[in-house]
């Protein structure tokens, strides 16, 4: 840990010199956020001085931290951020393809030894320090400072194509106000002799084609750009636009837009709930969803994946929880918090599982029944001339006209089965089973885009749902996005000193330069690439480096301590042993399985084929290859970096270049350390009371608890509530810390 720095000698009275940054994240909160705190001076006669100190002051004063506005809002801000996309468009796509309801079981063991105490160490480093990521990292380890910034580069690289799926969002809300939808049909040409179907729209199906040609134009391989789409162009302004808004004052800003974002998606999908049971099919789509597939649970892929969605699922290593969590009051019990997140986060899952396959269902057995249609025509004109009169059952009726349930035609089916066992092939039928519609598994943007917009189009008002579903998927994004560019804009403004509202708007500019190749006609392969290779790795090994830094660097005891102290009770011994050993075994074997897989598997992408009208796989080019292994490196270099530079005392240690501040009558005036002297960290690299120095008797000055009447109220120096300090008129006397 640093060395205390020598005394500041002034000649004012009642001047103390300290960081205001360091000072304001380790005192205790007042009631009312922060907002306005007292100091409390004890000069040399035991009389106390009281100065307030108030954000929004002049001559050069510095705002204290802001705080959040109430719990609720706070609460908002993290479930925003952790309930994203992927509980809507992954999470049931991986409980269908692993098991069905079995993949519950593998998914809640995980979130219990993974899960809850990683994201609990996140929320409690960020609100004992009350720095971003960068700070948080400095001041357990400054030789693995460089944690900080792996996150804010992953946080950046994921923010580029995440607001880009937002701006598909809103241009499909913007084309759902149409009666009918737009893509309810495949468009028609108009020749000089006669009128066709669009060839590519007749081979795939008229929300597909809407999606790959009309949406987003797409080329044939990530090698032809074909220039930019303007309408995604559009969007993607009005996307950055609304985070700019929204993120330009910080938390003051975004934790108001938090009430609107973080809940209207749970009023959609309990809406969507409501009107999907009642539509025909939509219990088949629960029941194969839930119908439990016991033996698959012995498949290592299956707890691979379900360790990866409950990683991705809280937003673990990107640093928004640890930049939301810094607001907080210190006293704040963030364990509480940890698992109530949690917890919501698996049952909102759950919650879009059930609409998703609810709607699905309905969705299947529309399928079916058109097939029916189909294939009875196919059977009719087969009568007598393959198919003989005497195999159709005497309850169904073929006559023109007639509706042919999907449970008869399985019958028939059977039947010829089993009559023509060589011949069956030869007849062309298919077989229309809802089951094997429901086995299509499809996630990500073919379940939003494609899938549920098909089933859309079928619903009574089917504009309205239209509607109500992309601006859910809007307000899902943008919540995961605040906390994201939040884990950007809190490190770099802790750190570097900077305006939030210059780097909001610088980020959010730069980001949406960077992000054009995205929105240009070969971008969803561009996005595919970012996706799979730009957070994957880098934050699985980000999240390791955090677990090993507070665990063994730091200390787990030294850390419980901490804890104690902040919480005012001791955690469950639980956590000590998932911090030091169960989750980092299970993060490096997650880690591992995940290297073996992208070595097993080339770096490829589904390309779609116009011609063909269909995906295909595709290799990337040498420089696509490139490009994807500079993604994972270029996430990962600052920790490397910055330990090389501390290490070889490249960047000292022991120095900060944080500027100080002198108190003086409540006011906060801000100058620069002097030359040769080194700026006090003892209030960041904090040491436990026993190796703190003492204070002088009756020379201190600490926080004044507001509303405190007991005689704990105003603790020693070295106590909870207490910070020591030097008086600026007494020499060469030692700092006491935190």
């Amino acid at each position: 840990m640093p060395k205390n720095s020598k005394a500041v000698k002034r000649e004012l009275d009642d001047d103390v010199t300290e960081s205001v940054k360091d000072l304001l994240s380790n005192e205790d909160a007042c009631d009312d956020s922060f907002k306005k705190s007292s100091l409390i001076v004890n000069n040399h006669d035991g009389e106390g001085k009281e100065c307030d100190v108030e954000e929004g002051g002049s001559d050069g004063e510095e705002e204290e931290r802001p705080a959040w506005n109430s719990k609720l809002q706070y609460i908002l801000a993290q479930v925003g951020f952790s309930v994203g996309l992927g509980n809507v468009w992954r999470f049931p796509y991986l409980c269908q393809k692993n098991g069905g309801g079995a993949y519950l079981v593998p998914y809640l063991i995980l979130l219990i030894l993974i899960g809850i105490p990683l994201f609990f160490l996140e929320l409690a480093v960020g609100q004992r320090i009350r720095r971003g990521s960068i700070g948080v990292w400095n001041y357990i380890s400054p030789r693995l400072g460089g944690i900080g910034f792996a996150s804010c580069m992953v946080c950046f690289f994921v923010a580029l194509y995440y607001n880009v799926i937002i701006s598909w969002s809103l241009f499909y809300f913007s084309q759902s106000f149409q009666q009918p939808l737009p893509w309810h049909e495949c468009p028609l040409v108009k020749d000089n002799n006669s009128t066709y179907v669009v060839p590519e729209c007749e081979k795939s199906s008229a929300t597909t084609y809407y999606w790959y040609r009309e949406a987003l134009n797409i080329s044939d391989s990530i090698s032809e750009g074909g220039g930019l789409n303007w309408k995604m162009t559009v969007c993607l302004l009005i996307a950055w636009s609304m985070v700019c808004l929204a993120m330009i004052k910080g938390i003051q800003s975004s934790g108001k837009v938090m009430y609107f974002s973080s809940l209207f998606p749970y009023l959609v999908l309990i809406c969507f709930l409501v009107r999907a049971l009642l539509l025909k099919g939509s219990v088949d789509g629960i029941r194969h969803m839930f119908t439990p597939k016991l033996e698959i649970m012995l498949e290592a892929k299956v707890w691979r994946e379900a360790a990866t969605q409950v990683f991705f699922a809280l937003g673990l290593g990107f640093g928004g929880v640890i930049a939301f969590s810094s607001y907080n009051k210190r006293d704040n019990n963030c364990h509480f918090d940890a698992v109530l997140v949690s917890f919501i986060n698996f049952f909102t899952s759950v919650l879009a599982t059930l609409v998703v396959f609810a709607v699905l269902g309905f969705k299947a057995n529309i399928m079916s029944s058109k097939c029916v249609a189909l294939n009875i025509n196919k059977i009719v004109g087969l009568l007598g001339n393959g198919i003989e009169e005497n195999l159709i059952p005497h309850h169904i009726n073929l006559t023109k006209g007639a509706l042919v349930s999907v449970e008869d035609y399985g019958q028939m089916i059977t039947i010829f089965k089993g009559v023509k066992e060589t011949d069956y092939q030869s007849l062309g039928l298919d077989s229309c089973s809802i089951e094997d519609e429901l086995n299509k598994a499809v996630q990500g943007t073919g379940l939003a885009f494609i899938a549920f917009t098909e089933a859309m189009t079928h619903f009574p008002a089917s504009p309205f749902w239209s509607v109500m579903f992309f601006l859910m998927l809007v307000n899902l994004g943008l919540g995961s996005m605040f906390g994201t560019i939040e884990g950007i804009l809190t490190p770099l403004i802790d750190t570097f000193k900077v305006r939030k509202e210059f780097l909001t708007v610088g980020c959010c500019v730069l980001a949406f330069s960077i992000g054009l190749l995205f929105v240009q006609r070969s971008g969803n392969y561009f996005v595919a690439m970012f996706d799979d290779y730009s957070a994957t790795l880098p934050l699985l090994i980000v999240v390791i480096l955090e677990n090993v830094a507070v665990a063994w660097v730091y200390g787990c005891e030294k850390f419980f301590e901490d804890l104690k102290d902040m919480l005012g009770f001791t955690p469950y011994r639980f956590y000590y042993y998932m911090w030091k050993y169960i989750t980092p075994i299970l993060l490096l074997v997650l880690l591992c399985s995940s290297f073996v897989q992208l070595s097993m598997t080339p770096p490829s992408y589904s390309a779609w084929i116009e011609e063909e009208a269909k995906e295909h796989t595709v290799i990337f080019p040498l420089w696509g290859i490139v490009v994807c292994i500079s993604l994972v490196v270029m996430a990962i270099m600052p920790v490397p970096v910055v330990f090389c530079l501390r290490y070889f005392n490249i960047i000292d240690e022991n120095t900060s270049s944080l500027s100080t501040v002198s108190y003086k009558k409540g006011r906060i005036i801000k100058e620069t350390a002097r030359p040769g002297e080194d700026d006090d960290t003892s209030l960041i690299q904090g040491k436990s009371p026993s190796e703190a120095p003492s204070p002088m008797p009756g020379n201190s000055i600490y926080r004044k608890q507001s509303g405190s009447g007991g005689p704990d109220a105003d603790t020693a120096p070295n106590g909870r509530y207490g910070i020591g300090y030097l008086m600026a008129d007494i020499p060469d006397m030692p700092e006491s810390d935190l």
